[in-house]
Order: C-alpha cells, then sequence, then structure tokens
C-alpha cells in the first residue's frame, strides 16, 4: 500500500496495529485492549483527514497508483461479457482510449474510457492515459455504432489531457475533440458520464458529454491541471496548490457551477481503499441513470441535453 504525504499519521498508526497484532500472536500477552485502542484512534484520525481534504490533496489522490482505472471498471462491472473493440479505421488503434460492448446486469451498453497504465512499462504502451486524434475518431465510431443499435453509452473519464505531440496536432486533436463534443450532443441514446480520476482540459471533453455526468467525490475537473495553472502564472511549479485552489477544480465546486450532475460519494480513504465498494456503487449510478433516460424518445433525449449544456455558464443579475 502507498500513502501520500497527508496520509503519513494513517500509515504510521496501521504500522502500530500492525505490530500490536503480531505481538499478540507471537507472545502469550494480551494485546486485545491494546489494539482496540489503536484501531478507534485509526478510524478517527482516518474521518479528520479525509473530510479535511484540500483541492491539491483531492488531486494527489485522484492520482494515486493504486486507484482503479478504466479498465478495472469495466472488468468488475461486465465480468466477461465485455467485448474490446479497436481501432478508428482511419489510422490505428489508440492504446489510451479503450472501448468496447459489455454487459451490466441485463442491460447492454457501449463503454468508452482512457486507460492508464499500472506500471512504467504498461504506461508507455497507454501513452500515461492521453488519447491521440485517432482515439477520439476511435471513441466517435464506437458512438455511431451504439447509435445504429440503440445501445446506451457509458463514458469513463481519467486523463491528464489528450497528447500534445506534433504529430496529434498534425492529424487534427482540435478537431477530433471539437467533432465528438459535437457529434456527442446529438447522440440519439443516452450517455453517461463518469469521472474517475483525472479529468483535465479538452482530453476530458472529448468524450464528457452527457445526458448525466457523475463525478467521484475525490477526483477533479478543469481546463487546466495545478501544475500547468502554476507554471503560467507564477512561471514555477511551486504555486500549484493554491492554483488549485483557485481553479474551483474539485467535484463540491463542479456541482456548485452545475457543471456535473452528482456526486459519487468514495469510501473512506478513497475509491483505492475499497475497490469493491466503488464498483458497486457505480453500477448501481449507471444503472439508476440508464433508468432515468431510458424511456425518453430521441428527439426529447438529444432536446434535454442542448438545454441542459445551453444553460451552462448562464448567470442571472
Amino acid at each position: 500500500m502507498e500513502y501520500l504525504e497527508f496520509e503519513q499519521p494513517i500509515k504510521e498508526l496501521e504500522e502500530q496495529l500492525q505490530k500490536c497484532s503480531l505481538i499478540g500472536e507471537e507472545s502469550d500477552v494480551d494485546v486485545t485492549n491494546t489494539c482496540k485502542q489503536i484501531e478507534k484512534k485509526l478510524n478517527d484520525t482516518k474521518k479528520e483527514i479525509y473530510k479535511n481534504l484540500t483541492p491539491w490533496q483531492r488531486v494527489q489522490l485522484s492520482r494515486h497508483p493504486n486507484r482503479p482505472y478504466t479498465l478495472d471498471y469495466i472488468k468488475a462491472l461486465c465480468g466477461d461479457t465485455f467485448l474490446e473493440l479497436h481501432g478508428d479505421r482511419n489510422v490505428k488503434d489508440d492504446k489510451a482510449m479503450i472501448g468496447g460492448l459489455g454487459k451490466i446486469g441485463d442491460q447492454s451498453f457501449m463503454l468508452i474510457g482512457q486507460q492508464k497504465g499500472f506500471n512504467t512499462k504498461t504506461r508507455q504502451y497507454r501513452n500515461f492515459g492521453m488519447a491521440n486524434p485517432e482515439g477520439y475518431r476511435k471513441a466517435l465510431r464506437l458512438m455511431k455504432s451504439a447509435e445504429k443499435f440503440n445501445l446506451p453509452v457509458v463514458c469513463f473519464i481519467d486523463t491528464p489531457g489528450a497528447y500534445p505531440g506534433l504529430e496529434a496536432e498534425e492529424r487534427g486533436q482540435g478537431e477530433a475533440i471539437a467533432r465528438n463534443i459535437l457529434e456527442m450532443t446529438r447522440l440519439k441514446v443516452p450517455i453517461i458520464v463518469v469521472i474517475i480520476g483525472e479529468g483535465a482540459s479538452g482530453g476530458a471533453l472529448g468524450i464528457g458529454v452527457g445526458d448525466k455526468v457523475l463525478m467521484l467525490e475525490n477526483t477533479w475537473y478543469s481546463v487546466i491541471s495545478p501544475e500547468s495553472c502554476s507554471s503560467i502564472l507564477w512561471r514555477s511549479w511551486e504555486f500549484k496548490e493554491q492554483a488549485a485552489d483557485a481553479l474551483k477544480l474539485t467535484a463540491k465546486d463542479m456541482k456548485k457551477q452545475k457543471l456535473i450532475d452528482e456526486i459519487v460519494k468514495e469510501p473512506l480513504g478513497g475509491a483505492h481503499s475499497d475497490r469493491e465498494a466503488t464498483f458497486s456503487t457505480i453500477k448501481e449510478e449507471i444503472l439508476k441513470a440508464f433508468n432515468e433516460f431510458k424511456n425518453l424518445s430521441p428527439k426529447d433525449l438529444v432536446e434535454k441535453r442542448m438545454d441542459k449544456y445551453s444553460n451552462m455558464g448562464v448567470f442571472k443579475g
């Protein structure tokens, strides 16, 4: 288990609890009461730390190396029913963007999302979750297939941004993202978006238009990352904490600004501390969202989605 800087008090108490249990097992000394006291202190410390997280600490949690990624969610929700589909039928298959057909419960879905790696080799293979234009074109191809067969779409967002390389720009990165936003606003099937980690810039928006946008509690969604914002405004990464605070990028801020629809509670300690509970909650939320939109006609669905996005950023004086 890896611990973040602000989680050090939890690490110390968990180590104490482990040692206490070990002493009880290896000797005849009764340490039950001591263990209970440490457990109580550990729970109180966890509640205190996670109740008062700063925006920067939530950004750190969203990047936790043990946090579940898109494929983890898909495997947990669909099991063996998931069939991955490849390629944009134009350039190549982008490994940073995955998608395919799967069943959640008895309902078939088209599932799409950015996939990060879990070690150096897979991170390079997945391009750190940063999709090229062909990734967004693959996503659009799958959405159009879902529309053709009247299947709802689920998008998992977890990216530090679209790939900013020269070759990506040459192949039309901006156009690919803009095209996806346009096509998603008028897709004739329900779209459910779940932000499971980082939601940065156009990289997130390229698959981020939905009838229901859900955001896990310890994630962020913003036009720019705190580090990049800090380097532009202060010419240094040292002010990333102030930038995170100023950007209003947390789930609570997004809900307040009406840019997302719902915040999904995470287990105490973050999604990685109890994966099964997180998967179960996400499954419930996706099915609940689908039931909300499944009986709407394509015309009403598109109209409602268009109204929702047209009203964003409108403030009455």
